[in-house]
């Protein structure tokens, strides 16, 4: 029997920005990784981790490589709806250390709402398709822009059914992804 949600947090990229793994870059005395796994437990007791590093061992979680390695965050939103057995899957980027689990609660209020739609965050400025709710039925979309190197990933979500979910101002700054050393300092 499908379960209603699983989670999979997005490891992989070349942190070429950030000069190291992102996930592991520590903020505040904790890992990025650790950070978002606070956020995401409440919710989902199990989450993957899309990753082929074995640094990434340290967690105990299970790792899934990119079933077609280099195609971005679009292959790897493939891969894990291709190993999701659940209607929604979340998927969260590993350079948001201030997710909260509040966030996350009310980005899957609003995903359950409207559970044939990409649900994601947005600020008012920027969207943030990798904080994200995808039903399990974009999964052929997914398949098909990998395999055709079709890898913008705004452009795919806003070829398919979605909502944009606004936070208010207390919520924004939880959903900065950090991509630079100077961005990390900068955060507060």
């Amino acid at each position: 029997m499908k379960s209603e949600l699983s989670a999979y947090i997005l490891c992989g990229g070349k942190s070429s920005r950030m000069g190291e793994e992102k996930g592991l870059v520590t903020f505040q005395g904790k890992s990025f990784l650790q950070w978002i796994l606070e956020a995401v437990f409440p919710v989902v007791k199990n989450p993957v981790l899309v990753t082929k590093n074995p640094s990434y061992g340290v967690f105990q979680l299970q790792m899934l490589p990119d079933l077609i390695e280099d195609k971005g965050p679009v292959g790897g939103i493939f891969t894990a709806l291709a190993h999701a057995d659940s209607d929604l899957v979340l998927i969260l980027s590993c350079d948001i250390p201030k997710i909260t689990a509040e966030v996350v609660c009310f980005l899957l209020d609003k995903a359950r709402h409207e559970p044939t739609r990409i649900t994601f965050l947005s600020d008012g400025k920027n969207d943030y398709p990798l904080i994200g709710v995808y039903p399990q039925s974009c999964l052929p979309f997914f398949q098909k822009s990998v395999l055709n190197g079709e890898l913008k990933l705004r452009q795919l979500v806003e070829s398919l059914p979605h909502q944009r979910v606004e936070l208010n101002s207390d919520g924004i700054s939880s959903i900065q992804n950090i991509n630079t050393k100077t961005e990390l300092i900068g955060l507060s």
